[in-house]
């Protein structure tokens, strides 16, 4: 009977997810804000890294939780829908970065994002500049859905595709990482736990709603405090 009524649970959770990324959606469709709109602020800045098909004013109540903490938030605007390869959009990501110049910055990333922002971490040029990555909700060893999905950049994030693969077995960046994710979440249903970073696992459900809740944003906005200060404290999960 558990069981059962987790299943139930899990449906209920997965059906409000959808609802939320599509209510989310299409208010960053009709009435984005500019990419500049939070850019100033006095503490480490942080870059904002969306998940596939979706565009950085998804993350808005994120956005809006780093510049009320003090931080100046960028955004990548050339990502677009960030249905591209993990290594151009590496690029896009390195170049915006080298155009800011920004000091310290941290990548704070959902998804999707999250492998982009591991990559960039990895650029011999960009990623000495980069503090660490906070990441949400990230299937860092791909997830086994993505294999079944129609569109080819979804599938490209199967655990069996090589980019995915190859990026997972590096793991040099690991001790820069925040990985933070809910207790269910339906699109990474192998979970987001990166061996090596700091792990918090949140008494949420879902893959996208998470980033709309404010437990969330204490946690993130508190990573990138840590990430940015002297010696790069870290905290247990």
């Amino acid at each position: 009977m558990g069981a059962a009524r987790r299943r139930l649970q899990q449906g209920a959770a997965w059906a409000r997810d959808y609802a939320w990324i599509v209510a989310a959606q299409a208010r960053a469709t009709l009435g984005p804000p500019p990419p500049a709109a939070r850019a100033a602020g006095a503490r480490a800045p942080g870059g904002l890294l969306p998940g596939i098909y979706e565009t950085w004013p998804v993350m808005g109540a994120l956005a809006r939780a780093l510049h009320a903490a003090g931080h100046p938030v960028h955004v990548v605007p050339a990502l677009g829908l960030n249905h591209l390869g993990l290594e151009e959009s590496a690029r896009l990501v390195a170049a915006r970065l080298g155009e800011l110049a920004p000091e310290q910055v941290v990548l704070v990333a959902h998804s999707k994002g999250g492998l982009i922002g591991k990559l960039v971490l990895t650029d011999p040029v960009v990623g000495p500049h980069v503090a660490g990555l906070v990441a949400v909700s990230t299937p860092f060893a791909g997830s086994v859905y993505a294999r079944w999905f129609p569109a080819r950049p979804v599938r490209a994030l199967s655990p069996h595709d090589p980019h995915v693969l190859a990026l997972a077995n590096d793991v040099a960046a690991h001790a820069r990482i925040w990985s933070v994710y809910a207790r269910f979440d339906p699109h990474v249903p192998g979970g987001s736990e990166l061996p090596g970073a700091v792990n918090v696992r949140l008494p949420l459900d879902g893959h996208f709603r998470p980033l709309d809740d404010p437990r969330l944003h204490a946690v993130v906005v508190d990573a990138v405090g840590r990430l940015t200060a002297p010696g790069q404290g870290r905290a247990g999960s």
